[in-house]
């Protein structure tokens, strides 16, 4: 196993390069090639400069609208923009944007009654990205889309740990890099947000609101490998695994799988 590397660009929250991860059979994923991270907005000039020294680069980006909106990427002359949300409606504990502080409040009764505990929503909703069909459509051309590329790839999300954190699971799982390794790399952005989501909290603390929604909201920051490994075991149970959901679900083939291979792997 390989330790994650982390990228410290100002104002990139949780962003990493999978590259330096290892394979079950003896390859490591290439550096500089696929890179996931939080949202690319407001950015100071050093870490755009960074950027524009990565050379052309694809970027995906997995929010619904308003979030774009809320919090428009950068535009950098390398950079080829992809908008590819993974979700259609504002989704409390994954998507970030102004208004879902007040979806958060109305919805936390609702969740509670029907789901038990936020743990048990998050899973449903790493669920339903996975084995609903809209969402497995924005999947098929995610994969297609990195299958397909010619430049680095970046893709992201808001915090860059939900829908990137899908995402990221399904290209290491094909490219052969172990499940250990795989859900390490997903609960990494525990650790990789803990400053960002330490002064959220303390504005959490500090609000006129509620003890019992300020329960909710630190719920929904908490990145547990419980969420990522459910919906690995229940590929297991219906397709055999990740590679086979990601063939018989989202059509990837065996060409598929060897083009990736030689595009993003290499010899220890």
């Amino acid at each position: 196993m390989c330790k994650t590397k982390r990228l410290k660009l100002k104002k990139l929250h949780n962003t990493r390069d999978l590259g330096g991860l290892k394979t079950t059979d003896g390859k490591v994923i290439k550096y500089g090639k696929l890179i996931r991270s939080g949202k690319l907005s407001s950015l100071p000039r050093s870490t755009r400069n960074a950027l524009s020294a990565m050379g052309d680069l694809t970027v995906i980006d997995l929010r619904i609208p308003v979030e774009r909106s809320d919090n428009p990427d950068v535009v950098l002359e390398n950079m080829n923009n992809i908008q590819l949300p993974l979700m259609f409606t504002a989704t409390p504990g994954v998507t970030h944007d102004k208004k879902i502080r007040i979806t958060v409040l109305k919805e936390s009764y609702r969740l509670k009654e029907e789901f038990g505990t936020i743990d048990n929503y998050m899973i449903q909703v790493y669920r339903s990205i996975l084995f609903n069909e809209e969402p497995q459509e924005r999947l098929k051309k995610f994969l297609r889309l990195i299958i397909d590329a010619e430049n680095p790839v970046i893709f992201h999300c808001s915090s860059g740990k939900d829908r990137a954190g899908i995402c990221a699971m399904l290209i290491e799982s094909l490219l052969g890099v172990d499940e250990e390794t795989v859900l390490n790399d997903y609960a990494i952005s525990e650790t990789f947000l803990k400053k960002e989501y330490f002064w959220k909290k303390v504005a959490i603390v500090v609000a006129p609101i509620r003890l019992r929604f300020k329960k909710v909201l630190f719920a929904y920051m908490r990145i547990k490998r419980e969420f990522m490994a459910t919906v690995i075991e229940e590929m297991k149970s219906r397709f055999g695994g990740v590679r086979e959901y990601c063939q018989t679900v989202l059509k990837v083939t065996d060409e598929d799988i060897e083009t990736l291979k030689e595009k993003y792997l290499e010899d220890l």
